[in-house]
């Protein structure tokens, strides 16, 4: 045999066992491995977007103390999230898995396994679909409110107009991420480029820009608590504003079989997502509210994103006031594609392990495109419907971040407290130490209070925004919500998951991927 044909053997054994190779999940290889540590970090930067989710949901916590409250608030939400990513990193770094707290779930539990993973990844995904149609909305109310910026006196804001918006923007978002699914990791590089240069020159605008500001008091003390709850109480609900600006340190554990090396890069994105986040919407949220003179303005604009009455206070100018909402859009491209890449992640990594229905049509994946078209499909239809409850109700937006926030953290919990309790047991953790492990002392603590923080927010983001409660439209309803969720999942439990789902694959914890 030739030198030559001999090479060419090799190669051919190489690729074969490159092909049918188990990563982690138990699962064969489908999607291609692309994203560097520059990309994936990128991703997980681009995806939070906090600065942006913050002024997009400020609304959310205005009431909750005022100027103060939206600060305050936010930081501690800043640092209780950092103990759930720590957490999440730690799982992530020991399982890389697309299914996420969904197979970790199922691990951790150890014979509860296969029922709390299922309910676990069924809620997780029920929280990225709500995530996924609240953060269309930003960039939807931004492009009619540029519109609007220059219609003044001739153009009446419609709700259908947004959702017009909202509609193209989620076509665009599904074309590109199934037929360029191969541009994504450039464009998340480029995207966090926008999402901290842009952060940085808004912020810079804003400082410089207002002739008059407000005072330090009533911008840092000055406690205006209009919920009607006692203010330790509002202070606690109006944290919601800061979960939903921070509140996705799962993200890119949905993306780690598109990884070379997730079980290492994986907890460096995620760090890297909360040290930018916490940094970049901290510094907004103080810019903003110095930048504010007519905080009623703000409060009554009649729509559900502010950032534009913010902005042409601030400015006082029409241009300057388009440039910031247009920096918004530059800021949401990444972070829209990648939700979007996240949420068909998710329901493909049930369909695969036969949880969902129709399990063998939605685990399908074109591997040319490295995307599982028709999950994502699936995601954009869900997406477009539950953006459609913003036509009839006027709180559904603070509804769709409530859900988004109860809802993944409380399958984080599904995942966290039955590794603790496993590393507290006599037998040792239920999983093997990744890359990134906390240690037999570090790590219970910081999984304990990451429980406890979980139990208690979780708990006080289901009351009502305000009391008195007069009407039905002043309801909180995200514990109806996730309790109609969960009355879902049993009822396919029953019907479908008792008899017919086993479970992930044992996941193959000793591999380098």
């Amino acid at each position: 045999m030739s030198k030559a044909n001999q090479q060419s053997e090799d190669l051919s054994a190489s690729q074969t066992i490159t092909l049918t190779r188990l990563n982690a999940s138990g699962h064969i290889d489908q999607l291609q491995r692309q994203y560097s540590l520059l990309s994936i970090c990128s991703t997980s930067v681009t995806i939070d977007c906090a600065w942006v989710a913050m002024g997009g949901s400020i609304v959310v916590g205005l009431s909750n103390g005022g100027p103060p409250g939206i600060i305050w608030e936010l930081l501690v939400a800043c640092i209780y999230y950092c103990f759930i990513a720590a957490s999440i990193a730690e799982l992530a770094s020991s399982i890389p898995s697309a299914g996420g707290v969904y197979h970790w779930a199922s691990v951790t539990a150890g014979r509860y396994g296969r029922v709390v993973g299922f309910f676990t990844g069924f809620i997780n995904f029920y929280g990225w679909i709500f995530a996924l149609s609240s953060i269309v909305f930003i960039p939807s109310n931004v492009f009619v409110d540029m519109y609007a910026l220059f219609h003044q006196g001739t153009y009446t804001r419609q709700t259908w107009h947004v959702y017009l918006a909202f509609v193209l923007i989620n076509v665009s978002c599904l074309l590109v991420v199934i037929f360029r699914n191969r541009w994504l990791p450039l464009i998340q590089r480029l995207g966090s480029v926008a999402v901290i240069g842009g952060g940085v020159a808004t912020v810079v605008i804003l400082a410089a820009l207002p002739r008059h500001h407000a005072s330090a008091a009533s911008v840092f003390t000055t406690w205006d608590n209009q919920t009607g709850w006692p203010s330790g109480v509002a202070f606690l609900t109006g944290m919601l504003n800061g979960a939903y600006t921070i509140g996705t340190p799962d993200a890119i554990t949905h993306i780690a079989e598109e990884l070379p090396n997730p079980k290492r890069d994986l907890p460096k994105a995620i760090a890297a997502q909360m040290v930018i986040g916490t940094l970049t919407s901290f510094a907004f949220a103080i810019v903003i509210m110095f930048a504010i003179t007519d905080l009623d303005a703000v409060l009554n604009t009649g729509t559900s994103f502010p950032l534009a009455e913010i902005y042409r206070q601030a400015t006082g100018n029409t241009a300057a006031t388009f440039i910031l909402l247009f920096i918004i859009i530059l800021a949401q491209v990444g972070c829209l594609l990648g939700t979007y890449t996240v949420a068909g992640r998710c329901w493909w990594a049930l369909a695969r392990d036969n949880a969902t229905p129709f399990s063998g049509f939605f685990s399908e994946v074109s591997v040319d495109l490295s995307c599982p078209i028709r999950s994502t499909v699936f995601c954009f239809i869900l997406c477009l419907g539950f953006g459609a409850i913003q036509l009839g109700s006027s709180t559904a937006f603070s509804d769709l971040v409530g859900s988004f926030v109860i809802l993944t953290t409380t399958s984080y919990l599904l995942a966290i407290f039955p590794h603790l309790l496993s590393r507290l047991s006599a037998a040792g953790p239920n999983i093997g130490e990744g890359p990134f492990w906390m240690g037999p002392i570090c790590g219970p603590v910081i999984n304990t209070l990451a429980v406890s923080l979980i139990l208690l927010t979780n708990t006080v983001y289901c009351f009502p925004y305000f009391l008195p409660v007069d009407e039905a439209s002043e309801m909180n309803y995200n514990s109806a919500i996730l309790a109609g969720l969960g009355v879902l999942t049993v009822l396919w439990w029953f019907v479908h998951g008792r008899e017919r789902y086993s479970g992930p694959i044992v996941p193959h914890t000793k591999e380098t991927i």
